[in-house]
């Protein structure tokens, strides 16, 4: 590990489901835990400002997706649909029967398809940043979309992502918590975690059908400015989910490195009572 990143609590790498998956776990020994999945092109440092406040009421659990940051990948659950059954998997092995999961970004979809199927697992969930619709993302995220498989093959995806973050980030990411997220994309990683949005014309409109079943009390927040997941898909959420609040933040689609503490405040807020009220 860099002996310069942040303290994000214990960072470990576990076996689930026969993946090698890298995690952070911190916080308090009561209460209801909480699941954080990391967002793309980063990794669970992205919520190295976060996890400080949430910590200090609930346990927290921190996750590089399969296919994200620095864990492992496997072809079947490069999908929103593959990737809620993993996180089901993710639920068994820690033995939680009831937690949060706080999913921005790639995490958005997954969350929601991971709810319909065990919403008896689901406090709350936090979303947004993620394409609900393909016809709604915009930017290089549709590119990506629509890009054929195997495209980014032959290319060390490294520079991609650390670049994606460095020009849409306002607030610059330390110097060790980049290079992490450069290694997150590195070799074919990049190329691999592409086909986790290749999967959305199929997957989205299925989740789309099922989304006014999903009673779980659901957190919306969404960059003002996000670029290339636009506001449109947090209202698009925000118009089906029957248990829903639906917040924009000053910021672009890394509006967790843009706006760390309105961003952590929204959602301390929501864990402390707004949920509850839905």
């Amino acid at each position: 590990m860099h002996e310069d990143l942040p303290d994000v609590g214990v960072v470990e790498l576990t076996v689930i489901d026969g993946l090698r998956i890298r995690l952070a776990r911190s916080g308090t020994n009561q209460g209801i835990p909480i699941l954080l999945t990391s967002p793309w092109p980063e990794s669970l440092y992205a919520f190295r400002d976060l996890l400080p406040v949430l910590g200090r009421r609930s346990p927290l659990i921190a996750l590089d997706l399969p296919g994200f940051g620095l864990s492992d990948s496997r072809p079947d659950v490069m999908s929103p649909e593959g990737m809620a059954n993993f996180i089901l998997r993710t639920a068994v092995h820690f033995g939680i029967s009831r937690m949060h999961a706080i999913g921005p970004d790639i995490g958005t979809p997954s969350l929601l398809f991971a709810a319909a199927q065990r919403p008896d697992l689901f406090e709350s969930l936090v979303v947004g940043g993620g394409a609900t619709k393909p016809d709604l993302a915009a930017g290089q995220l549709k590119d990506l979309i629509a890009s054929e498989p195997g495209a980014f093959a032959e290319i060390d995806g490294a520079p991609i992502g650390a670049e994606f973050v460095s020009q849409s980030a306002r607030i610059a990411p330390p110097p060790a918590v980049l290079d992490d997220y450069r290694q997150a994309s590195a070799g074919k990683r990049f190329e691999d975690a592409t086909n986790f949005v290749r999967a959305y014309p199929r997957d989205l409109p299925r989740l789309e059908r099922i989304m006014g079943g999903i009673k779980t009390p659901v957190l919306i927040l969404a960059g003002r400015d996000d670029p290339i997941v636009p506001p449109e898909n947090g209202r698009f959420l925000a118009a089906r989910l029957p248990r829903n609040r639906y917040v924009e933040l000053d910021g672009g689609h890394l509006v967790w490195e843009d706006a760390p503490e309105a961003y952590a405040a929204e959602i301390e807020r929501w864990l402390a009572s707004d949920y509850g009220a839905l």
